[in-house]
Formats: C-alpha cells, sequence, structure tokens
C-alpha cells in the first residue's frame, strides 16, 4: 500500500528549482520540433457546431497529443491554473498568500519522486506522458500570444501530479489553517465559505443507471450530471485507431475522459462518503537534534525534508520560503493539537491512479471495468456504470483502508497504538456494490450506498461504518420518488427527470413553518406582517420555476437558516435541512420570513419577486475567480441549490456588488446516454466550450444550459460530417 510520502533524498530543492525554470526557458531543440511535427501530422481535429473537439489520432498517444491541444486552444489558463495547483507552485503566479497551499501540495507531490516514478512507470503510460506534455509545448511554441503565468514548458512527469480529476482532492482536507499555525507559526484567514456569511454549496453530483427492463426500447441509459464549479472541465471526444473511442468531459489539463462513455460503455463519478482520509495523533519526544514518535514499545525517528518554494512578491520579482517538513510512517505531518503532532494518511498511488483514469475509458463492458478498478486507486469516487450488453451498477471507491471498527476514524486516532494502523485494502469484491440489482436501477447523490438500489441496495449492518459518513440527503430522497416502480423510461424521460422540479426539502421545512404562524396569537404583530408571504408558500406545491414567487421566498428563507446552521452544522456533516427543522426554533424561523420579505421589498420594491428574476447565469469573461454584474446581460435559471433537493443543481449567492444571486457552481456538463446498437447521447456544457470571451462558443449553450434543453452528441463520424465547421492538423493556422 502506497500512502506515506516517499523518504526524503538528498538534494538542493533551489538547485533544483533553478534548473526547472532554466529548462523552462530553453528554446526547443531541433529533435524535440520534428518529434512534435510528427506526432502532429498524425493528428486530425475536427470542430463542431458547438466548438466541440472531436480528436483523431493514429495511437492513443497521438489523441493525447491532440486532445491536449484542443483543451489549450480553448481554455490553457485553465489548465495552466490546475497544474499549479497539482504541482504546489500557485504562489509563483499568486504571491506568498499561496505559500500554505503549495506547501500541503508539494508534501506529497515532490517533483523529484514524481520524476522517478514516472522513469518507473509502464512504457504505455510514459509514452501517453510524453504525448501529453508534447501537445502543451507544441501549443505554446505556435502560439506566442499565449502568456502563461509561470509553466513555460512541460514535462511528462509532471501528469502524474494530477490524475484524478475530481472537484476537490484528498489533498484538501488537510487544513491550512493548521498547516500554517505548524510550519509557520502564524494564524491565516480561513476562506469565508467556511465561515461565513455564505454557506458551502453542497459539492458532489448525480449518477443515474437505468436497465433494460424499465426502459421502453430495452437499452440501458446513463445519467451523468456532475456538480462542480463552472468551467471546470472540457468536452472533447478521443479517437485512435488502437480501440480508443471515448466521449465526455475532462478536467482541464488531464488527457483521459474522466466522466463520459465510449461505444459500449459509461461511467458516472459522484463524489463519495467513505473515509478514508485519516489523522493519527503522534507522541513526539526530542533529544538533542533528533525527534523521534513513540510507536508501541518502539521510538521511531521522524522522516525530515526540506521543501522550497518560489512565490512571487508584490513587485513582481521572486522570492523563496524554504520549510523543514516531518512525517512518520502514517503520513506528512500537518499539526499540533494538544502537545501531538497530527499525521495526515490517504492515498498517494500516482501511477496506478493515472493508469486506472485512463484504462476505464477503453473498457468495453462491466467486466472490463471491474478488472480496471482492481488497481485499486480510486479514493474518492463513487461511480455509476451502464453498459450495452445491459448491465448496470453502482461501485463504491476501491481506495479502502481495512481499519478496527471499534475505532472511530472520523476522528483522530492515536498513531502510537499499532492496532489503529492500515492494515491493506478491501478487496474489491468485499466493498458495498451494487451490481445488476432485481429494482432495475442504481443512483447516487453523494449520499450513501446503502440507497444506491433501493430495497436492493448494500446493507449498512453488513460493513464498517467508516464505509460512509454522508448519510441521506434531499437528492436522494428526490431521486427515489423518481426512480421507483418506473418501467418507462426513454432518453427524453430521463432527461426530464433530472430537471425534474420537485424540492423534497422544503416539502419538510414549510409545513412547520405555516403551522408555527398559524399557531401565532391573534394580536400577535407578526401575524398581519407575514399574512401575504405565508399565503404563498401555503399553496406552493414545493416546485421551483422562473415565475415563482414561493420558491423565491423559500430559498431566500432557507438560505438565512442555512447560514445560521453555521460552519460547525458542515463540518460535522450534520444534514443542513434536518438541523433547521429540529434545531432551529419556531420564532426565529417566522423572523427570518419576515427578513427575506424585507429584502426582497427594499432590493425590488415588492416581496413578490419570481424566482428567474434574482435566480441569473451570467458569464462575463473567463476569469478564474468568478464576478458579476447587475448591469449586465444574464439570464433566468429556475432551478436550485442541491442542497434542497434539486438534481439539477445551481449554486447561486449575491455579491458585494449585486442584488440578484449569481450562479458558480452546480450542473455544469450533463449528459443523457443510450446503449443501443448504436450509442446516443445528448449532452450540455455550462455556458460554451471555448475561454474566449471573442468566441461564438463562449456562452453559446447558456439558454440550453438554463433550459436543460440537451444537445445531440456528434459520436460517429457520418453524425459528425453533416455538422463539421472546421478540421485541421495541431499547428499554426493556414
Amino acid at each position: 500500500m502506497d500512502t506515506a510520502p516517499p523518504a526524503p533524498r538528498k538534494r538542493a530543492a533551489p538547485l533544483l528549482l533553478l534548473a526547472l525554470l532554466a529548462t523552462a526557458a530553453a528554446p526547443a531543440p531541433v529533435p524535440e520540433r520534428a518529434r512534435w511535427n510528427a506526432e502532429a501530422a498524425r493528428v486530425t481535429i475536427t470542430r463542431d457546431t458547438w466548438g466541440i473537439a472531436h480528436v483523431r489520432g493514429k495511437t492513443d498517444a497521438d489523441a493525447v497529443f491532440g486532445a491536449i491541444y484542443a483543451q489549450a486552444e480553448d481554455d490553457f489558463a485553465r489548465i495552466e491554473a490546475n497544474y499549479l495547483t497539482a504541482l504546489g507552485r500557485t504562489a509563483e503566479a499568486e504571491g506568498e498568500t499561496a505559500l500554505w497551499a503549495d506547501l500541503r501540495q508539494q508534501l506529497y507531490a515532490d517533483p523529484a519522486d514524481l520524476q522517478a516514478r514516472y522513469a518507473a512507470s509502464p512504457a504505455y503510460l510514459r509514452a501517453l506522458m510524453q504525448a501529453w506534455a508534447d501537445g502543451l509545448n507544441y501549443f505554446l511554441a505556435t502560439h506566442p500570444r499565449t502568456r502563461p503565468k509561470v509553466l513555460t514548458r512541460f514535462e511528462p512527469w509532471m501528469a502524474l501530479s494530477f490524475t484524478e480529476g475530481s472537484i476537490g482532492g484528498d489533498i484538501e482536507r488537510i487544513s491550512l489553517t493548521d498547516l500554517a499555525a505548524f510550519y509557520g507559526g502564524q494564524r491565516i484567514a480561513v476562506a469565508q465559505q467556511d465561515t461565513g456569511p455564505f454557506p458551502r454549496e453542497p459539492r458532489g453530483s448525480n449518477g443515474i443507471a437505468i436497465a433494460p427492463r424499465n426502459t421502453v426500447d430495452g437499452h440501458a441509459l446513463l445519467l451523468i450530471n456532475p456538480h462542480t464549479s463552472f468551467y471546470f472541465r472540457a468536452e472533447l471526444q478521443m479517437t485512435s485507431a488502437e480501440g480508443l473511442n471515448a466521449y465526455g468531459a475532462s478536467t482541464w489539463g488531464q488527457f483521459f475522459i474522466y466522466q463520459g462513455f465510449n461505444e459500449t460503455a459509461g461511467w458516472m463519478h459522484t463524489s463519495s462518503g467513505v473515509d478514508n482520509v485519516d489523522s493519527f495523533a503522534e507522541t513526539i519526544t526530542r533529544s538533542g537534534d533528533a525527534i523521534t514518535y513513540r510507536y508501541g514499545s518502539e521510538q521511531r525517528p521522524i522522516t525530515t525534508r526540506r521543501i522550497t518554494l518560489a512565490y512571487r512578491k508584490a513587485d513582481g520579482t521572486r522570492a523563496t520560503r524554504s520549510f523543514t517538513t516531518y512525517a512518520s510512517h502514517h503520513g506528512p505531518i500537518v499539526a499540533e493539537h494538544g502537545g501531538k503532532w497530527i499525521a495526515q494518511a490517504l492515498m498517494w498511488k500516482p501511477v496506478p491512479a493515472l493508469e486506472q483514469s485512463w484504462l476505464r475509458t477503453k473498457a468495453h463492458d462491466l467486466a472490463s471495468y471491474m478488472r480496471v478498478a482492481e488497481r485499486q486507486a480510486n479514493s474518492s469516487n463513487d461511480t455509476l456504470f451502464a453498459d450495452s450488453t445491459g448491465a448496470i451498477a453502482y461501485l463504491h471507491p476501491q481506495f479502502v483502508p481495512v481499519r478496527s471498527d471499534a475505532l472511530d476514524y472520523a476522528k483522530t486516532v492515536d498513531g502510537a497504538d499499532p492496532a489503529t494502523d492500515w492494515k491493506g485494502l478491501h478487496s474489491v469484491a468485499s466493498l458495498p456494490n451494487a451490481i445488476n440489482p432485481k429494482v432495475g436501477w442504481v443512483r447516487n447523490t453523494n449520499d450513501s450506498p446503502w440507497g444506491a438500489a433501493g430495497p436492493d441496495s448494500p446493507k449498512a449492518r453488513d460493513y464498517p461504518r467508516y464505509m460512509d459518513t454522508f448519510g441521506e440527503n434531499a437528492r436522494g430522497v428526490h431521486a427515489d420518488l423518481l426512480l421507483t416502480g418506473r418501467h418507462d423510461f426513454t432518453p427524453e424521460r430521463l432527461i426530464a427527470a433530472a430537471y425534474d422540479s420537485y424540492l423534497p426539502a422544503f416539502a419538510r421545512l414549510i409545513p412547520p413553518l405555516i403551522r408555527a404562524y398559524d399557531a401565532l396569537a391573534a394580536k400577535d404583530p407578526r401575524r398581519a406582517r407575514l399574512a401575504g408571504p405565508i399565503g404563498a408558500l401555503r399553496t406552493w406545491d414545493y416546485r421551483w420555476g422562473v415565475d415563482s414567487v414561493a420558491t423565491t421566498l423559500g430559498v431566500l428563507w432557507g438560505g438565512k437558516m442555512w447560514r445560521e446552521a453555521g460552519s460547525f452544522v458542515q463540518a460535522e456533516q450534520i444534514n443542513v435541512p434536518d438541523h433547521i427543522a429540529h434545531d432551529i426554533p419556531d420564532a426565529r424561523k417566522l423572523d427570518a420570513l419576515g427578513e427575506a420579505a424585507d429584502q426582497l421589498t427594499r432590493d425590488f420594491g415588492t416581496w413578490q419577486v419570481g424566482w428567474g428574476k434574482i435566480n441569473r447565469f451570467q458569464r462575463l469573461d473567463d476569469s478564474i475567480t468568478p464576478h458579476f454584474d447587475d448591469t449586465k446581460p444574464s439570464i433566468p435559471v429556475p432551478f436550485t441549490s442541491a442542497q434542497w433537493g434539486s438534481l439539477a443543481s445551481f449554486g447561486a449567492r449575491p455579491y458585494a456588488n449585486t442584488t440578484k444571486l449569481y450562479g458558480s457552481s452546480g450542473n455544469s456538463f450533463v449528459a443523457v446516454v443510450e446503449f443501443g446498437p448504436k450509442v446516443r447521447a445528448w449532452a450540455v456544457t455550462a455556458g460554451g466550450e471555448s475561454g474566449d470571451p471573442a468566441s461564438a462558443h463562449f456562452r453559446d449553450q447558456a439558454e440550453r444550459y438554463a433550459s436543460g434543453a440537451l444537445r445531440p452528441v456528434y459520436f460517429y463520424p457520418a453524425d459528425l460530417a453533416q455538422h463539421t465547421v472546421r478540421r485541421y492538423r495541431p499547428g499554426p493556422r493556414r
């Protein structure tokens, strides 16, 4: 099990950094340019009417070269931003405040270690990584107007720093506040979303697979519905003469389709509640310069490693800062609590993880997909799967350490006790999977596996409690209502289900609010003040809509309750609607409704405001950090936050300069796939494919996104031929 950071190597980190920078500044040698030109000659990129790149290469490596080149054409800035994060080099672009996130990343992503792993990786994988670096470097060489902030040259080993593609990696669970206190003796500002006034929008996704027995045409169906920050992934197709033919969403900068399908199989990932990132409290002893930690009857030496990070100063010049970092056999030391050093254990298997991410795109059925999963290098994703044989499955993350179920690993455990150690991994077959259930469907909404297949779901009593920490959520309740007892699904009806407007959380929350109002004394002034809003909510069917005043009232009222739940509720993974229903007094609920009505009146002149008037989609430019403007064009969005049970998620809030709510996360890439004799698919991407505001494809899908009007996917060459705008090879435009 490869979980701890690598052993320290004797090297001069500043010299390594300077060497990398010197390499980046050097012009490409003639043999390298010849290789790039040869690769480009074997690649064809076809852009369809939506700007989607359909990349064909002679080999898989050629397809990788073309796919990453096409991504760079669409949004190089997001590629670079993702790799600055993955490599722990963001401070070189953004300044000293990013050092702590960079340090956190380099506790694991040690450049020298990644280079060694690259050299030892399988030949086919090295070829793919080389093609990835070549595609990016060829793009930069042929597009001199593109000015990288930092990464002027890509090396193939860098691909191993970013292998999984989720919206939030396991490393992000390490507190930057604790890290800065331990290694820097300083306090840093905590992100506003962690403390308020704006609550953390639920991360995650929806996935549904439906067996042929529950469809009209007898073909398996798959819903792909990731919820991420907008513009987090590119949409594209990758095809080669070596059997690759995958379509879907690829996280910017990665060379594999992360969520998508091929001719006979499809896969959708949702963030999992499995507990497989654990904290161990180490008992430290110092003797002179030696630092040891207790492990059973032993005193083991703490491992040290020097990390030197560069950062951009305010005047634009560069500086460096060095840290002596520590690790036990459990993992890097990331904090100190109560006099104990805290080591963090998580999966760090970059080569198997990249292999698993790539090879599953070529899996042609459930059996071959499961063989790929045996690499056990997927730590954070549940998977919803469907194929052309009619197989469907919910699959739990494959990286699940075996531990004592007598201990609560959601809390820090005693690292001095050998009984707390991880003891290998659960086999894939022993995980709470749901494969071809009799009920004929599987689903996940970032809730527990215990509801993945209705009555055929795995049973919690049969598994250790660390298999899930999320429990149920309102989207899961909603999905069950839509799936149970239905045998009439078509692709169109699955799309309709994905955009069903019911909000089950409010079906629980509004009736008690109305009862609290009805119980008010006759002379209570709130009776008159709240009569109108209560009247609107009393007749609400708990469905969102652009003209719905009740949706506006419910969401603004619920948002106030959500903010008052505070960071504690979210940190403890308490169900927010449950907390509102059970822990907030009726008087406060009524007062908050009055405050919501007053806010609407103050901002819009009346509390009777349709939801679409204030809930808006807007894309002004390609800034990584979103910003919005009430005076600029925007379009109405009918759906709401996932918190209230909307399967179609739209995480929106007001900003300092706005009164309207603007979305920045939620539904991003959405697709429905039918696995018949020929695969058929429909999809939509938030905004559009291009990050260039001058492009016709910067916001050409916005209206479709807001209305759930998915467009046909041109998967086969004959379909694509009728919708081709441009066909070309990578390189200077002729």
